[in-house]
Parts: C-alpha cells; structure tokens; sequence
C-alpha cells in the first residue's frame, strides 16, 4: 500500500490515537517476528488501519504495553503486544512492499534497487502464508497485464487492487468475513489505486508511465484533467465514499470503533480533498 490512510486528527479521540499509535508500533515489532528486522522499514500508517480494523472484526483485544525500541530507545512508547494478527500483517506489509519494488524495476525507477532489502523477508512471508502471496502474486500478474495493456477504463483498471483487498480480508477475517466487509475492503482498494493514479498524474505523464486516469482523459496535466472531467471525478470519489459507509454501516463490531469510523469516513475524504484540490499529498512521517 501507499501511505495515504491516516485519519482526521483534529477529530480523533486522544485513546483512539494512543492506540492507532500502540497498534504501529505493534505492527512493526509483528513485522520483526514475521519477517525480520529489514522488512520493518517499509511499514506504513495503512496496515495499522487494516490492524485496527482487523482485530475489531474479528473480536481479538489487543494488549498494549510500555516498551522501548530501536528507534526510540529513551522513553518508553505504548505498543500492543505482537499477536497472531500482527505477525501475519507484518507478512501482507512487507510482501506488499516487494512486490511493489519490482513493479518500480518495470518502470525503470532508480528506487527499485531496495527490493534487495526485503527479498529475505519475503522469502519468509511466502513460506509462513502462502495463500496470501499467492493472492497478491495473481492480483499483481493482472494488474500489469491492464498496465502493459494499456487500460483507459477506471473501472477495470481498479479491479485487480480491489479484489487484493477482499481476497485479503476474506483470508484474515476467516469466518468473519461477510458480504459487508468484501465490499468495505473492495472500496478501500479501489480508493488507493485512484488517489495514487491522481497524486502521481503529473509525476506519470512526464516519465511516460501508466496512469490510468490519464489514459481516460488524455489530459496533458492533472488541472487540465479536472477542469474538463473534474465533475466525474468527484463523483467516482463520492461513490466510493458513499459505499464504505453503506458498508461500515452493516459490520458488527466488538469494540469501540471510533478509530476506524474516524479514518473511513473523515480521513479518507479530507485525503482526497488535499490531494485533489491541493495537487500533491503530504504524507505522514513514520513514528
């Protein structure tokens, strides 16, 4: 994933951000006992969502401890302990990562080189779940496929990413898993693909890279794009705002949820409002 599911801080719950914090910091202590001390460097601020949203579904509490770590080895920080969930996370996270690092080898990004650095810890992702590599292996197979291809329809585009998600969440919610949440995590995917195509449409079109939005429009800057196709735009975003919220809104939750609604159903959109009526997207620092 990209970095762009944070939440609306300025609405959100001191507990419910010291334990968006706890489940960070847990997550990257999961990704070490899963995968190894490199592959924790490629943690992001959306699998700590996943993790919330995770263990709320699924009804795992989580327990979180002061502890210190590597990185900050003076005061001790509120982490939640690793657990079954974590650890497999920590798998998902770094094997997303990788994939993601070959994906900028085709694209002849000078960044591709650090896939080297988290080769070991996917190697030992595939070993402990297969299943899920296999899901993300055939999502980005067909993800390319659109790419090579040269796909100008949005939809169709999307696909390959939403359906990661679902099949992700089918494989961690197991029996918890409803038609509800499919299409949650379905919308959620499809979300992320879009804002990176619209965060990187300048960026893509300079280096010739695919965009899929781009390949829409034929627009040669992103302002050109949204002066002449800005309505359908929001409305895509509007649309999928409107289904994780339809979604969300048929979940059973065992816990408080307040973390989570806050990042879907605030977070998600003041991201897209930055990004679309700011041009560029101001990514959250890693703690």
């Amino acid at each position: 994933m990209f970095g762009y599911i944070t939440p609306d801080s300025p609405y959100l719950f001191k507990k419910d951000e010291t334990l968006y914090k706890a489940l960070y910091c847990g997550l990257c202590k999961g990704i070490s006992k899963s995968c190894g001390q490199r592959a924790r460097t490629a943690l992001t601020y959306d699998m700590a969502f996943v993790s919330a949203l995770v263990h709320n579904i699924c009804g795992e509490d989580v327990k979180i401890e002061r502890k210190r770590c590597a990185v900050h080895w003076i005061k001790r920080r509120p982490m939640t302990a690793p657990d079954d969930i974590s650890e497999a996370l920590g798998c998902v996270n770094t094997a997303l990562a990788y994939f993601k690092l070959c994906d900028d080898k085709r694209d002849r990004e000078k960044r591709a080189v650090l896939r080297h650095l988290y080769k070991r810890g996917y190697k030992r992702a595939l070993k402990r779940d297969p299943a899920m590599i296999d899901i993300i292996l055939n999502m980005s197979k067909n993800q390319a496929a659109l790419e090579d291809g040269g796909c100008a329809v949005i939809d169709e585009a999307c696909e390959p990413t939403a359906e990661m998600m679902k099949g992700l969440s089918r494989l961690y919610l197991k029996q918890y898993a409803t038609d509800a949440t499919d299409a949650l995590f379905y919308a959620i995917g499809k979300w992320v693909y879009l804002i990176d195509a619209l965060d990187d449409y300048d960026k893509d079109v300079k280096k010739g890279r695919y965009n899929v939005l781009f390949n829409a429009y034929k627009s040669p800057t992103i302002e050109e794009a949204k002066r002449d196709h800005g309505d359908e735009l929001i409305f895509i975003f509007d649309s999928l705002f409107a289904d994780m919220r339809i979604s969300l809104s048929n979940i059973k939750f065992h816990f408080n949820h307040d973390l989570t609604d806050n990042i879907i159903l605030r977070g998600i959109p003041v991201k897209t409002k930055s990004i679309y009526y700011g041009g560029c997207c101001e990514r959250p620092k890693e703690q």
